[in-house]
């Protein structure tokens, strides 16, 4: 019997449709090119919103996308019901036309263990992949604890207690699958969300896009109210304004719910000619847009939650030969390295003096960039990760005596 005939995965996941989210496409395409049949359900959107289409082997189950949940606790609380009723309805689905063994939940939310404890008396397994702390990330959101926080926790431990595997993006992750989770080390696996080397390649700026600056900064990722764009303004802002460093232009990649607030903040401070939104881009035009740039910036406030997360934007910047300057965040400097300057924590002026002294420094951006570069392709990148996600399914189909 062949490996693909074995092993079934089911992989779920909330807050992005795939193959969008680029870390579970490129868990899917890897366990697929090891001969697992995989599944996914996700929700539609960002011009994803076929309901079913196979892509590179993946058969992909969508649902549609739910309104975006930021005015509150209720609204979430309606998400993950829409959300949640769906899984259950194309999980059904799956199982009728292609089967699973392994269910591989990605959180947002720490729900997806319910789906999990409906088929574990058919003998199907959990594999947890921790993508955010979740009560922390409802503390960096609400800038609360109280009874939700504490009802995530419960979520959460609930979570690792149907896992029979966790993978985790780093190792201040796994520590917490461990020390809060329960779990036992030989059971958690650090897997990175780390980019394809050959996916990020290095090319010559677009003039168009640098609008004539002498230094062009860029960002990349959700514009949401736990990424710190407002900090990032302020900082443009004193960058601009207060130190006299006027030949600078900001490259704004994403999209989220607080982007109409950030538009209105740089309007508002009189920086529109410093800006450009370019809203969502993907592939060859992220790309673009990216090599355009010289520094690149991850504004992300020291929190509970940022304090312990790896950053995506911040390994694509590294991979493009970009040197960084972020808040020092413990797993900021762990992905970095001497590929970053570090501001002092949430303190706007001196993200700007970082700024400015990379502006004032060509060669040691260049050296930057270059330590940057080889710490990906040296340690974290996908190439490294994937090892650890294939060694990871070795362990949970060995538990279930299918090794």
């Amino acid at each position: 019997m062949t490996k693909e005939a074995k092993r079934r995965v089911l992989i779920v996941v909330e807050n992005l449709p795939v193959p969008l989210d680029r870390r579970v496409w490129l868990e899917a395409t890897t366990l697929t090119q090891a001969g697992y049949a995989v599944s996914v359900i996700c929700p539609t959107g960002r011009g994803w919103d076929k309901h079913f289409e196979v892509i590179d082997d993946i058969h992909i189950y969508r649902y549609p996308e739910p309104s975006e949940a930021h005015s509150g606790a209720v609204a979430y609380a309606k998400e993950y019901l829409w959300s949640l009723w769906h899984w259950f309805r194309l999980a059904r689905q799956v199982r009728r036309e292609r089967g699973f063994d392994v269910i591989h939940g990605c959180n947002p939310p720490d729900l997806v263990f319910l789906l999990a404890l409906r088929y574990r008396l058919a003998g199907v397994r959990y594999l947890f992949d921790h993508h955010d702390v979740c009560p922390e990330l409802f503390e960096a959101k609400f800038a609360r604890k109280g009874l939700l926080y504490r009802i995530m926790l419960i979520w959460e431990r609930m979570t690792f207690a149907c896992a029979s595997v966790s993978i985790a993006t780093n190792e201040s992750f796994r520590d917490i699958a461990i020390r809060r989770g329960g779990m036992a080390p030989e059971d958690v696996f650090v897997v990175r969300s780390a980019p394809k080397i050959e996916k990020f390649q290095i090319r010559p700026a677009d003039p168009a896009m640098r609008k004539g600056a002498g230094t062009v900064l860029g960002y990349v990722g959700v514009i949401g109210q736990q990424e710190g764009m407002d900090l990032l303004v302020a900082a443009a802002d004193h960058l601009i304004r207060r130190m006299g460093r006027s030949d600078v232009h900001f490259i704004i990649v994403g999209f989220g719910p607080e982007l109409p607030n950030v538009e209105a903040d740089v309007a508002r401070r009189g920086l529109g000619d410093h800006f450009t939104f370019t809203g969502a881009l993907y592939d060859e035009d992220m790309l673009r847009a990216l090599n355009s740039c010289d520094i690149g910036v991850s504004p992300d406030p020291k929190n509970a939650m940022n304090d312990i997360s790896t950053m995506n934007k911040v390994m694509e910047y590294m991979t493009l030969e970009k040197p960084v300057v972020q808040f020092d965040l413990k797993e900021g400097r762990a992905s970095a390295g001497e590929a970053s300057l570090y501001a002092a924590a949430n303190d706007p002026e001196d993200f700007a003096a970082k700024i400015a002294e990379l502006m004032d420094a060509p060669e040691r951006r260049a050296d930057m960039g270059r330590i940057g570069r080889a710490r990906v392709t040296e340690r974290l990148s996908w190439a490294h990760s994937a090892p650890h996600l294939l060694a990871a399914y070795d362990r949970i189909f060995a538990k279930m005596g299918r090794g």
